[in-house]
């Protein structure tokens, strides 16, 4: 009796059937970790080889103080500039004042020139009718000293508002007499003179020891000429 044979048929999975592989890391996640570590690794290369130094703790200590210090100065300087601002308003509001000030000024010293060429028209003329002319002038003894004054005014050009400076002296000689009874002529005084429209001229001279006096001219002459320009005689009167 013969039997079939004794050969196994080979398995064969079947579509409904699996078998288990051992799979290795996949090939994306090792190009991603590798893509990781190289990219860190530049980082840290470029940051040592290109990149500033790292500071120490000292030195980072260092820098914070200069930085509060900048931030002390800044703050100063803020207080200061405020201050600055402060200052340059008052001193705007100072300067509108003075303008303010020199204005009022100007327009009184207009007011004042026309009052003073009202003035100076009433005035009487020099009785010589001489430019300058000694309009008015007080000549008053009080304890052998003489007390004087003289207005002089220049006469305006025909058509012009301003007269040309003139510079000379003013003598004054006094008329009278000593104890004796003698008449004699003392000079007293010798003053300069310099003047535009007009100018007083005024003080006090000590008189001789023993000299009284009755009058008193004044003399003007100009600068560089020994010509009289102007003169005048007005009796002393006693002073009380």
């Amino acid at each position: 009796m013969s039997f079939g044979s004794s050969k196994r048929p080979a398995f064969k999975p079947t579509p409904y059937g699996h078998t288990r592989q051992r799979r290795g890391i996949p090939r994306w996640l090792v190009l991603l970790i590798s893509g990781i570590v190289l990219g860190a690794g530049g980082v840290v290369f470029l940051q040592r080889s290109y990149g500033p130094p790292r500071l120490t703790a000292e030195q980072s200590e260092q820098l914070r103080m200069d930085l509060n210090s900048a931030n002390i100065e800044k703050q100063q300087l803020q207080t200061q500039a405020k201050q600055l601002r402060t200052e340059v308003e008052q001193a705007r509001q100072a300067l509108a004042e003075q303008t303010r000030t020199l204005d009022q000024l100007r327009e009184d010293h207009t007011a004042m020139q026309s009052g003073v060429a009202e003035l100076i028209a009433a005035i009487p003329p020099d009785p010589r009718g001489t430019s300058p002319g000694i309009r008015a002038a007080d000549m008053i003894v009080r304890d052998n000293l003489l007390a004087y004054s003289a207005l002089l005014i220049q006469d305006l050009p025909e058509g012009a508002t301003e007269v040309p400076a003139f510079d000379g002296e003013v003598k004054l000689v006094a008329a009278g007499q000593y104890r004796s009874g003698q008449t004699v002529y003392v000079d007293i005084a010798t003053l300069p003179l310099h003047m535009m429209r007009y100018t007083q001229v005024k003080g006090e001279t000590e008189l001789p020891k023993g000299f009284r006096a009755r009058q008193v001219t004044i003399q003007i002459t100009a600068a560089g000429a020994d010509k009289i320009v102007s003169t005048r005689t007005i009796r002393v009167v006693a002073g009380k």
